[in-house]
């Protein structure tokens, strides 16, 4: 195995296949949160809702397999 993965081209692939997976995760928690009733970053924090917080942390890894399947090919 040679240094081909330390190539200035594919580190920043790597970094801007990074930058627009977290950008893609973040505005997919936004428009969730539009899309319900109440906010749910508040929901979470303040009030402490552990079942809301899974249903999000499943959603974002979900989001996560998709946008990492979508980048890989």
């Amino acid at each position: 195995m040679g240094f081909e993965w330390l190539k200035p081209a594919v580190v920043l692939g790597s970094i801007l296949y990074a930058v627009i997976g977290v950008v893609v995760l973040w505005v997919s928690f936004v428009v969730i949160d539009k899309l319900t009733p109440y906010k749910l970053w508040d929901e979470i924090v303040e009030h402490k809702n552990v079942a809301l917080a899974i249903v999000v942390a499943g959603m974002f890894i979900a989001i996560g397999q998709i946008v990492a399947a979508a980048i890989h090919g």
